[in-house]
């Protein structure tokens, strides 16, 4: 709403001579002050709310199509450079932010039944781009991941056909040459509701042999952490991201890949 110009009514100009003092004149102008406080008042109700990553709230909950979705798709995946998908934490700041944008998806999704499109949103392969899912302190110590072993890709394999789901989390240990293993965790599921899968672990496996010889010793805590069982829950899945909650609290946002970084 615009800023209001109060106009002096007729009476004041009629007024008497007498009538015309100080005193009235403050009752029938408006202070150039008050004027501009009205209008600074106006700039900023009229300004739209705005994140750190400089994407507008306004319409939050609105489609996931066209530019509203694609700009908080860009701006999740810039509060995500560098973060190592969070696997190894994050300050609160920075997880809080990536946490917003991920709400602010949720809201938009594209496929509000997803399981009855698993055939055409889901299955294929997707790569890990953050999860909730943190390996810190002793744990990260004992599993040799702070300069002993890296940690690599987390890609999924989603057969629908099959309903079938392979996790492939890939390492390397730089006292071998840079030996390049993996973790395989197979799994399957069923459909249990129009956004939800229930998960059974099948199987896990590390290859090469060395590699088991690593993480031998701490074989249980590792597959603790990757172990996919319990229930999934798709809140948001279009042509190039999904993002997912499970009965541990966790969240998971992937990204579409090609089959052959398997």
């Amino acid at each position: 709403m615009a800023a209001t110009v109060l106009v002096p009514p007729a009476h004041c100009h009629r007024a008497t001579a007498a009538a015309a003092t100080s005193a009235a004149i403050s009752h029938c102008a408006l202070p150039p002050a008050r004027r501009r406080r009205g209008s600074r008042a106006v700039r900023a109700a009229a300004a739209p709310e705005q994140s750190q990553s400089g994407v507008s709230l306004a319409g939050a909950s609105g489609s996931g199509h066209g530019s509203a979705g694609d700009d908080a798709k860009a701006a999740l995946r810039r509060a995500l450079e560098g973060a190592d998908r969070g696997i190894f934490g994050m300050t609160s700041v920075r997880r809080s932010e990536v946490h917003r944008l991920v709400e602010l998806l949720e809201a938009r999704n594209p496929t509000p039944e997803p399981t009855a499109e698993l055939r055409e949103k889901v299955d294929g392969c997707w790569k890990l781009i953050y999860s909730t899912i943190s390996i810190l302190g002793k744990k990260r110590t004992k599993l040799g991941l702070r300069d002993f072993i890296s940690l690599g890709d987390f890609l999924q394999i989603i057969d629908v056909k099959e309903e079938k789901a392979v996790n492939v989390i890939k390492f390397s240990a730089r006292a071998f040459k840079i030996l390049s293993g993996k973790l395989t965790v197979e799994a399957s599921y069923s459909v249990t509701s129009k956004t939800r899968v229930d998960i059974k672990l099948e199987s896990s496996t590390i290859t090469p042999e060395q590699l088991m010889n690593i993480f031998q010793k701490n074989y249980d805590m590792l597959l603790a952490i990757f172990n996919p069982e319990g229930w999934l829950e798709i809140t948001y899945v279009d042509e190039t991201l999904r993002i997912g909650r499970d009965d541990k609290e966790n969240i998971f946002v992937l990204e579409r890949a090609d089959p052959s970084e398997v």
